[in-house]
C-alpha cells in the first residue's frame, strides 16, 4: 500500500515537483540519496541484463555478488532519503523552540545539537552507501552486456553525483556542532577521503565504458 508521505511512495512528476517548491524538505540531502538510489538501480539493470549470456558464465557468481550489494543498497538509499527529510525538519523544529526562559534555552540547544548530528550523520551515511555504489559500477562495467556499458557509466556519475552532494550536506552542518564534538570530528576525518574516492573512481569507470564504447 502506497503512503503518500512517504518520498519513494510518491510519483517521479510529484518528487520532482516537491524538490521544486518552498518546502524546506526534501531538499538537497534527500535528491543525494535519491541519486544513489538510481545509481544502484542501473548497477542492477547492468547485471539483470547479463546474467545467463553463455559468453560471461565464468563471471556469473561475480555478477550474482554485486547484484545482490546494489538491491542491498538501492534499499538503504531509498531508505536514508526518508531520514534526511525527517532529520533536517526535526532541526526545523528544535530551533523554532521557545527560549525565554534558561531552562528553555538549555532544552531547546539540548535538541538542536541531537538534531543536528543526525542531520549530519545521514548524509555521511549515503555518501558512504553511494561510494560503495560506485565502485559496483566499477566493478561491473568490464563485466556486463556490452550493450548497457553505457549505464554502467551512468550508474557511475549518478554515484559520484550522490557522494559529492551528501558531503555538501554533511558540510554546512559541521558548523552547528561544537568543535570537539565526535560527530563534527568523525565526519570532518572521512569527508575528504570520501570526496578523492568518488572523483577517482568515477574517472576510472568512464576510463573504461569510454574503451568499451569506442
Amino acid at each position: 500500500m502506497r503512503d503518500p508521505d512517504r518520498l519513494a511512495d510518491l510519483s517521479v512528476r510529484d518528487l520532482i515537483a516537491g524538490l521544486a517548491s518552498k518546502a524546506p524538505a526534501p531538499g538537497g540531502g534527500s535528491a543525494a540519496a535519491l541519486a544513489g538510489a538510481m545509481g544502484a538501480a542501473l548497477v542492477e539493470m547492468v547485471g539483470e541484463l547479463t546474467s545467463g549470456r553463455v559468453e560471461l558464465e565464468q563471471d556469473e557468481g561475480a555478477l550474482r555478488e554485486i547484484w545482490s550489494s546494489a538491491t542491498a543498497l538501492r534499499t538503504e538509499l531509498l531508505e536514508l532519503a526518508e531520514q534526511d527529510a525527517s532529520a533536517y525538519e526535526a532541526v526545523i523544529a528544535a530551533r523554532r523552540l521557545p527560549r525565554e526562559t534558561g531552562d528553555e534555552r538549555a532544552d531547546r540547544a539540548t535538541r538542536v545539537t541531537s538534531a543536528t548530528r543526525d542531520a549530519t550523520r545521514i548524509p555521511l551515511r549515503v555518501a558512504e552507501a553511494a561510494a560503495e555504489v560506485l565502485r559496483l559500477a566499477g566493478r561491473i562495467a568490464p563485466l556486463g552486456n556490452p550493450h548497457a556499458v553505457s549505464d554502467a557509466g551512468v550508474a557511475a556519475q549518478l554515484a559520484s553525483a550522490s557522494v559529492r552532494g551528501a558531503v555538501l550536506n554533511v558540510r554546512i552542518n559541521l558548523p552547528s556542532l561544537a568543535a570537539d564534538d565526535p560527530v563534527r570530528l568523525e565526519a570532518a576525518a572521512r569527508l575528504d577521503r570520501l570526496s578523492a574516492e568518488a572523483r577517482d573512481c568515477e574517472e576510472q569507470v568512464l576510463a573504461v565504458v569510454g574503451r568499451l564504447i569506442g
